[in-house]
């Protein structure tokens, strides 16, 4: 079975399909989309996995980016997603549910090429890029070189 496959599965049991028609769609057997199921937990009657999966969201104990079942650990903070992969993923995805703070966008002029720049959340950033500050710390005017 391709990954192609287990989205389709994925997607279809979410919307309430059952295992025939699924089987029937993807050209595969009934059992093994069935079997594939099971073992993601998508077993059971079909309108009520999908109200499972998205509580299941909402409590973090599936991925919110691939809905694999997520290990939480005893302290600290609730994780959201399996890995830094699906993290970077889905905010890849999302980028209308990021809230950046209008106060933490700063605006600057570099000293080097005058160029102007923002930057978001560093407030001691001076210069556009690295280039403009290799150029300024070691080009100064020294034709004489390092």
């Amino acid at each position: 079975m391709t990954d192609l496959e287990k989205e389709q599965i994925l997607d279809l049991r979410l919307k309430g399909v059952g295992y025939k028609a699924i089987a029937a769609v993807l050209g595969l057997s009934r059992d093994s989309v069935r079997g594939y199921c099971r073992r993601n937990g998508l077993d059971g009657d079909a309108k009520t996995v999908s109200l499972n999966v998205e509580e299941k969201k909402k409590q973090n104990l599936l991925c919110a980016c691939c809905n694999k079942p997520i290990k939480q650990r005893e302290r600290g903070r609730t994780r959201r997603f399996c890995s830094d992969a699906c993290r970077i993923k889905w905010w890849n995805d999302h980028p209308d549910k990021r809230t950046k703070s209008e106060k933490a966008i700063y605006k600057y002029t570099c000293p080097t090429c005058q160029k102007e720049f923002s930057c978001y959340g560093n407030k001691r950033r001076k210069y556009c890029s690295h280039d403009c500050y290799i150029k300024s710390r070691f080009w100064n005017g020294d034709e004489d070189g390092i």
